[in-house]
């Protein structure tokens, strides 16, 4: 990844659906090409955010793991 500025979302604590609802609110407000960085510790996450992107045309540009938290980088399309 560059050095680009990313936006920090926390969802953790957050059951499904929240962090994928949170997720889409926060990106609403974001300019086309921004970058996202939501972390996560629902085990849910792991099909919902991948499923969302997909729906959504976002890009999934990265995931991995922390630990128990997943770290998610979107760009919003």
């Amino acid at each position: 990844m560059t050095t680009e500025n990313i936006i920090e979302l926390d969802c953790l604590g957050l059951l499904c659906p929240l962090p994928v609802l949170k997720t889409r609110k926060r990106l609403q407000s974001l300019e086309a090409g921004d970058l996202l960085l939501v972390k996560t510790d629902d085990p849910a996450a792991v099909i919902d955010m991948p499923h969302y992107c997909n729906e959504s045309g976002h890009e999934l540009v990265e995931s991995r793991e922390d630990g128990a938290v997943m770290i998610w980088v979107l760009r919003k399309v």
